[in-house]
């Protein structure tokens, strides 16, 4: 996972500037790093695999936000770089030839997307620098744009508490770019407007409150909606790709709340506590594999230096109706037999 992370970061910084989706550079990258290191691949065989990465790497067009339902999206952003990377390392494995040095020489991957880049960028620090360490959690279970102004909102409720029905108006600014992917949109985890007034009723934003299509119906979800304005602005476009956000809260009483995010929680210069992100994932995963089985998930990844073999996680990725399906199917097969 490490391998893949490095590889990842540099191919972004080296090659992205020059395409103008790179979401599957990345993964697509990252994903024949990290397939190729498990496959055990010869040092011969790494740069068979890197050719093979290269050519799958340039897919990925941006037509993908106009998929309402995000389906497109998860697969461009995380199945499609790990089919493309599994696939990149089996067929190498299984002793297919491919270009020596695809990095350099005629109609090399570098100059294909970015003439002007240098190709010393895919191994620049590499063992020093880890991509890993420099990667952005998300705290918030919603579209990145949406992270800063939550921020905000679980600040100014730290600093100064107070109720939804005392909220006369939030303003909202964000980057222009980041105003457009999130405005009134119909789902409801990358709607501003929602999730803004779902945050000033519950105090946060859980995952199943982010992802409850029911709730942008509600009646008290509207009324507090119709406070909130997104207003896009210039200025932060500017800070573009740091996505910083203002949230200002103007409540009943005049008063005035103003909070600025400059570093969304979750990145590199404003990391989440160890407790957090272990809430976080508790959050995501009690429902899928129980209580006491995701306690000793967790438990587990904490300690992932003394796993001595990687499968012995896995029936800690099996839910309590794993044993129950499999029973059934196995009643079924006896059945046909």
């Amino acid at each position: 996972m490490s391998l893949g992370y490095d590889i990842a970061l540099r191919a972004m910084k080296t090659v992205g500037p020059g395409m103008k989706e790179t979401h599957n550079l990345v993964g697509t990258m990252g994903g024949s790093a990290a397939a190729g290191c498990v496959a055990s691949l010869s040092a011969q065989q790494m740069r068979s695999l890197l050719d093979y990465a290269a050519q799958q790497a340039g897919a990925g067009i941006g037509a993908w936000r106009r998929d309402t339902d995000h389906v497109e999206k998860a697969f461009l952003f995380g199945a499609m770089g790990a089919r493309n990377g599994v696939n990149a390392a089996l067929v190498v494995h299984q002793g297919w030839s491919g270009v020596n040095d695809v990095l350099s020489g005629p109609s090399n991957f570098v100059e294909s997307y970015n003439a002007k880049a240098d190709p010393a960028g895919m191994i620049d620090q590499l063992g020093v620098v880890y991509g890993v360490m420099l990667t952005t959690l998300k705290k918030w279970t919603t579209g990145g744009p949406i992270q800063a102004p939550l921020d905000a909102l679980e600040n100014l409720q730290k600093r100064q508490p107070f109720q939804a029905d005392q909220v006369e108006k939030v303003v909202v600014r964000t980057a222009t770019s980041a105003a457009y992917t999130v405005n009134n949109r119909d789902m409801p985890d990358i709607c501003l407007q929602h999730l803004v007034a779902v945050m000033l009723l519950d105090k946060t934003v859980s995952f199943h409150a982010a992802h409850d299509n029911a709730r942008m119906q509600d009646p008290a979800v509207l009324r507090q909606r119709a406070k909130v304005q997104l207003v896009p602005d210039e200025e932060l476009e500017k800070l573009i790709p740091v996505r910083v956000a203002i949230v200002e809260v103007t409540l009943s009483d005049g008063t005035h709340l103003t909070e600025r995010v400059e570093h969304v929680r979750g990145t590199p210069e404003n990391p989440m506590t160890q407790s957090e992100v272990i809430a976080k994932a508790r959050e995501l995963m009690t429902g899928v594999l129980g209580a006491a089985t995701c306690s000793k998930l967790i438990e587990r990844v904490l300690a992932l230096d003394n796993v001595k073999d990687i499968r012995e996680l896995r029936p800690l990725l099996r839910g309590p109706d794993h044993a129950k399906r499999s029973s059934v199917l196995n009643v079924a097969l006896n059945q046909q037999g």
